[in-house]
């Protein structure tokens, strides 16, 4: 019995062991005259000689084949190349076939040719896969008569060519291989554009037609050529002057150059340990919702933070599974003299409608008349009219391409009947999906599981119990064996699908999960410090493609890696022109780092706390940093999708870019070290000086801490003096009030001139100045409840002095 066990034991662990590996790669290294692959058999496939890339029948549907290229060493294959991408084949008695003549042909279950190279050629011909991934037919003197570089689908592989009549096409959507809607090809005038090239319409949208001329993108038309390829260290060229590298620039991983189904091409490289693709460019300049035609008709894009479609107030989506369909009314639309009294307009704030613009356009229009010509004019479907105060009115003929962005100071109107516009009361949108367009949605998918089952069978009783004991006992323990080995794989599956998820979070995001190695090789072994606070100290460090980044060493670290990534693919989603943008991450067990955008001007306090007169901010510096810094502060408390508090907002972590736009840094970083909001933070976050008097109350924390820590940044911006240049006793009920005694004491005295800087040499906006002041003395107000949240410092920095009015009665 215990021989006979251990033999099922090792027979069951043999073939559990065996399923659990991968299987042997085959395939055939060549296709001869009048032999054939087959849809059905799954060994039936051409391999490269570095087995690099396959070609076979890959699964498009529900019994629906194509023959393609892919990676065979992705982690889930990663489609290059299809021949019959519009017209798939049947599951079953499906073929290709290499015939006697030199003409490659795929035909169907029915005998019918779907797709063919149309060749011919008296010699011999053998079709091989080269290592390059590409398809070609080969004579037997060496002859190519046809390859697949020549004819692309939405991906360009390295030393592969895009000339004056090859195109690079989307796929229509997420796992829908049809040719899709977005292009990327030479135009007449010798451009790579792309192209949105849809049913009824075609726009492009890179290069930004906005501008004058191509020149302000350094591309030149005057080259005929026509061409472009990069090589295997992924560099691009093309004959139009574009150029670019790849961020992990050299020799190395596998790289494919990908028009996604979103619109956007993508450079990818291939990590070789995780078998996971990572984002290494992308075109500036074309975030997600500048695409032109993603969100179909009236439909608009919108962050939340990852792109969204939405319908306006009114509207709703054509087709769940197809947003290029866009939206469509739930009222019949009549207009004509009668009927104009009963139409209006849905408001969608910060919203824009690319193009299509009526020969009413004009400028220094109010909004009463850019309204009023809309409404009695039946072609207009609704305008955009601009807030920059020029009166800019864009009449629409066509709802098209729309995108909201928050920072955009454009409100789009729809028209309507009027019974819509009166229910609308404040709402914007009606439906709303997430498009997933990250490079993770676009072309890596979880693989499925396999389970494992055990079983028995009936016994017929024959009166020897010791016999059937004996024999229960047995399959019980196999039983236990199997299901033992079962939830081994099931976790080993699990496990594994989470390291993948957290790839799934790097594509999306869009910037890159450095090593340990890559860093410390980028910042000389951490030499260069140039900021250090509390939550770790930042170094000056230059990338292997000569990027400058700056590296913050988090100290305090207790998240393992997979919560550490989750954690920082929120703080990656934030996305503001006044927030400090994130590039990348490192997590390797005690090591955790985050890299950024390098600022050259450094830290606000650098600037504002000079002791060379000449080199100090002036007053209208000092006044767009407090009103930018408002704006990064607002976006991270009320605007983006997770809610997120600063807790340590002081000059020193407000950067400068080359124009003194501030951009705020260290967002985010109390995700970082387990602490809660609801229960109250574990230990005191922030730096003395700039703490909220809550902080030392032992009470729950919320916005308005970060908002008493901006009103003591005001204060600076004010008197060009450091909080913690105030001495204070030990002992004072609230140490760190000095710098706000000290200002309204001299208001109170009526001594403002004491106040200001005198480096600024009382060369200060009268207007501005009073708003400034007022606006620092709300924010830094003993009761939390009576400081505004930062959306309302916006609004009052932004000029409204009425407003300033209101919130001191208030107060």
């Amino acid at each position: 019995m215990v021989l006979l066990l251990l033999t099922l034991f090792l027979t069951v662990f043999s073939a559990l062991s065996v399923s659990s590996t991968q299987t042997i790669v085959q395939g055939f290294p060549t296709l001869t005259p009048q032999t054939s692959l087959s849809v059905e058999k799954e060994t039936d496939f051409l391999i490269s000689p570095n087995r690099t890339f396959s070609s076979g029948f890959y699964k498009v549907g529900t019994n629906a084949f194509c023959f393609s290229i892919w990676f065979a060493n992705s982690l889930n294959k990663t489609v290059v190349w299809m021949a019959n991408r519009d017209r798939p084949v049947n599951g079953k008695q499906s073929r290709l076939t290499l015939q006697k003549s030199g003409n490659l042909v795929l035909t169907d279950a029915g005998g019918s040719v779907m797709w063919a190279t149309n060749t011919f050629s008296q010699g011999q011909v053998e079709v091989q896969l080269l290592d390059t991934g590409n398809l070609v037919l080969v004579t037997n003197n060496g002859n190519v008569i046809w390859q697949s570089f020549d004819y692309p689908t939405d991906t360009l592989l390295p030393t592969q060519s895009l000339v004056r009549n090859t195109t690079l096409v989307s796929m229509r959507g997420r796992g829908t291989y049809l040719s899709g809607y977005y292009n990327l090809k030479f135009d007449d005038n010798n451009i790579l554009n792309l192209i949105y090239n849809g049913p009824m319409v075609s726009s492009i949208y890179w290069p930004s037609t906005v501008q004058e001329t191509v020149f302000y993108f350094g591309r030149t038309p005057y080259n005929s050529s026509r061409v472009a390829f990069f090589n295997e260290r992924g560099s691009f060229r093309s004959s139009d002057d574009l150029e670019f590298n790849a961020s992990n620039f050299g020799v190395g991983p596998k790289r494919r150059l990908t028009l996604d189904y979103d619109g956007i091409l993508r450079l990818y490289s291939l990590d070789g340990a995780t078998g996971l693709w990572e984002v290494t460019w992308q075109p500036g300049g074309v975030d997600a919702c500048r695409v032109h035609g993603l969100c179909g008709p009236y439909g608009f894009c919108r962050y939340n933070p990852l792109p969204t479609c939405s319908c306006p107030y009114g509207f709703y989506r054509i087709d769940p599974s197809d947003w290029s369909k866009g939206c469509s009314p739930r009222f019949k639309l009549t207009c004509n003299s009668t009927t104009t009294n009963q139409l209006d307009f849905v408001m969608i704030p910060n919203t824009g409608y690319y193009g299509y613009d009526l020969d009413t356009y004009g400028l220094g229009l109010s909004f009463e008349s850019c309204r009023n010509a809309c409404l009695i004019d039946c072609r207009c479907q609704g305008f955009v009219y601009s807030l920059l105060g020029k009166g800019q009115c864009f009449p629409k003929r066509t709802l098209l391409s729309g995108f909201q962005i928050l920072d955009l100071s454009r409100v789009a109107h729809v028209k309507v009947p009027r019974d819509i516009a009166i229910s609308q009361k404040g709402k914007v949108l009606n439906t709303s999906s997430d498009l997933n367009c990250s490079a993770a949605e676009v072309m890596v998918s979880s693989g499925g599981g396999s389970g494992i089952s055990g079983g028995g069978e009936d016994t017929k009783r024959n009166g020897y119990m010791k016999l059937l004991i004996s024999f229960v006992g047995s399959v019980a323990i196999i039983e236990m064996v199997c299901i033992g080995l079962g939830w081994w794989f099931v976790l080993r599956k699990h496990v594994r699908e989470e390291l993948v998820n957290m790839g799934y979070i790097v594509l999306a995001l869009g910037f890159k999960r450095f090593t340990y190695t890559e860093l410390k090789r980028a910042t000389l072994n951490f030499k260069q410090e140039i900021g250090k606070g509390g939550f770790g100290t930042v170094y000056r460090g230059i990338l292997d493609n000569q990027r400058v980044v700056a590296v913050k060493r988090l100290e305090g670290i207790l998240q393992g890696d997979a919560e550490f990534w989750a954690e920082v693919s929120i703080i990656g989603k934030l996305n503001h022109r006044n927030l400090v943008k994130m590039w990348g991450f490192c997590a390797e067990g005690k090591h955790k780092l985050l890299v950024y955008e390098y600022m050259e001007n450094g830290s606000l306090d650098k600037l504002l706390f000079t002791d060379s007169p000449s080199s100090a901010l002036d007053w209208e510096h000092r006044y767009n940093i407090a009103l930018g810094t408002a704006k990064g502060l607002s976006y991270i408390h009320e605007e983006c999708l997770e809610w997120v508090l600063h807790c340590d907002v002081k000059p020193q972590n407000i950067l400068l870019d080359d124009n003194l736009e501030p951009k705020v840094t260290d967002f985010g970083m109390s995700k970082l070290f387990r602490e809660s909001l609801d229960t109250g933070f574990s230990r005191v976050r922030g730096t003395r000086g700039y703490l909220a008097p809550e902080w030392m109350k032992n009470v729950t924390i919320d916005a308005k801490a970060d908002v008493y820590s901006y009103g003591i940044v005001l204060l600076e911006l004010l008197t060009g003096k450091r909080a913690s240049s105030f001495h204070w006793q030990v002992g004072e009920e609230n140490e760190y009030n000095r710098l706000v005694q000290f200002v309204r004491q001299k208001i109170k005295q009526d001594m403002l001139v004491e106040v200001i800087d005198p480096r600024l040499n009382h060369a200060c906006s009268d207007g501005k100045l009073e708003t400034l002041v007022k606006v620092a003395l709300m924010c830094v107000g003993e009761d939390r409840d009576t400081r505004p949240a930062m959306s309302k410092v916006v609004e009052l920095l932004s000029g409204d002095d009425e407003n300033i009015d209101d919130q001191e009665g208030d107060n």
